[in-house]
């Protein structure tokens, strides 16, 4: 990856047409890792193509598996033959789901070895929900030495009531309680759909969990899963939403097709609030229409059911250009605001204080050089780009790469002035 790379736009262009969305970036990487669990091969198709995932691929290699990559959203992973609980590579400190490979190996090994997630940069994300899950299900566990390392003689069911709503906790434990002995009984889960879809995908394979996508979730260990099934990866909601927010900014049609509408609800709702967009829902597509100039409104970031965190940098280039005053409040993380300095050099008017962006909605915004700080503000950085008047030379395009596939050529396609240069 060449991180000088460059993406020049010309803004002002109402984008029009309609959009495919790719698997979910978020389910996708957990369930790469949760494929090291099934003895025997599967395949899991409607793959995105971005980096995470690829990185993910190139360690289960490395661990003795066998990836085969049967077109460009379609592999088949064989684990029968893993040999290794170590995985150290070191591109794996440069994304968050590493850890999920925590789970998978110690439910599958009995212990693994990792090096320490990284990924975006918005404030200090604790594992301690996942230290306190492995250790009710009897293993040991430390975070030391730029390593994640869990060793257990034997894995047995439990009972694991999180003191605070962790998506990645939820999924971690799930994987290891999996071919655990007996029962284990996860109070206060996350409900996000690619839990469910980690859920769903483990139970093809013959695991037994029972209430993923609600607060309380029943695994019931399992001798082993059995391969020999092909799944569909759900589609991407944050992606989806993207593009939703794209329709919005630059008064444009987009139809949004291959989603769950009911995954968009939040975002839907909030839309409608800022009386900017007429909107048609079908039973897997959503159309936006971008009819007038949004009003400021108030929005909280919050766990699924609530309004994502990922679409909250999206929102605030939407709201930078709306009639009046507009408030994110930011319910998950501590420092998500780091983009908003690109979006002063543009001309938007927002103040941060702490968690929250009290924005002030401007006639215009104009193009200028930015650099994009994480992976949803490369889009949001974008998005604003797409609304502004001149040109926007947005840097840091590594970060886009990690969740976003095809991104910019789908923007072109909708009519966007846009072009990827390397310098």
């Amino acid at each position: 990856m060449n991180t000088e790379e460059k993406l020049v736009i010309n803004g002002g262009r109402r984008l029009k047409g309609e959009v495919n969305i790719h698997g979910s970036k978020n389910a996708a990487v957990a369930l790469v890792a949760a494929a090291l669990l099934v003895e025997g091969p599967v395949t899991i198709e409607n793959l995105p193509g971005i980096t995470d995932v690829e990185i993910l691929l190139n360690v289960i290699e490395e661990l003795g598996g066998e990836v085969v990559r049967l077109s460009h959203d379609m592999v088949r992973i064989d684990c029968s033959r893993i040999t290794k609980s170590k995985a150290d590579n070191y591109d794996l400190s440069r994304i968050r789901a590493s850890y999920y490979l925590v789970g998978s190996l110690l439910g599958r090994k009995g212990s693994a070895e990792v090096i320490f997630p990284g990924g975006c940069n918005f404030g200090p994300r604790p594992i301690d929900q996942h230290k306190k899950g492995f250790e009710a299900l009897g293993a040991q566990f430390e975070a030391t030495g730029g390593f994640i390392t869990a060793k257990a003689r034997k894995l047995t069911g439990c009972q694991v009531y999180f003191d605070k709503i962790s998506v990645g906790a939820t999924i971690n434990v799930l994987l290891a309680a999996t071919l655990a002995d007996g029962l284990t009984t996860i109070e206060n889960a996350a409900r996000e759909p690619h839990i469910v879809d980690v859920a769903n995908f483990l139970n093809m394979m013959g695991a037994d969990i029972k209430g993923a996508g609600t607060n309380v979730i029943r695994i019931r260990g399992v001798d082993k899963l059995a391969g020999g099934k092909t799944y569909s990866v759900v589609p991407d909601m944050i992606e989806a939403g993207t593009f939703m927010i794209a329709a919005a900014v630059t008064r444009g049609t987009i139809t949004v097709k291959n989603i769950i509408p009911e995954h968009m609800e939040s975002l839907t709702v909030k839309l409608n609030e800022t009386g900017s967009v007429d909107i048609e829902e079908g039973d897997d597509w959503i159309r936006v229409k971008g009819i007038r100039r949004p009003k400021g409104v108030l929005v909280q970031t919050m766990e699924y059911p609530g309004f994502p965190t990922d679409l909250q940098p999206q929102m605030v280039s939407l709201l930078s250009i709306a009639d009046g005053h507009g408030t994110i409040t930011e319910g998950v993380w501590d420092n998500r605001f780091q983009y908003v300095e690109q979006l002063l050099q543009m001309g938007a008017n927002i103040r941060v204080e702490g968690r929250t962006a009290l924005i002030t909605g401007v006639g215009k915004l104009i193009g200028a050089p930015i650099r994009a700080m994480d992976l949803r503000a490369a889009a949001s950085l974008i998005l604003a780009g797409l609304a502004a008047e001149g040109t926007t030379t947005v840097y840091n395009l590594e970060y886009l790469d990690r969740g976003y596939e095809g991104f910019i050529q789908k923007l072109a396609e909708l009519g966007a002035d846009i072009k990827r240069i390397g310098v």
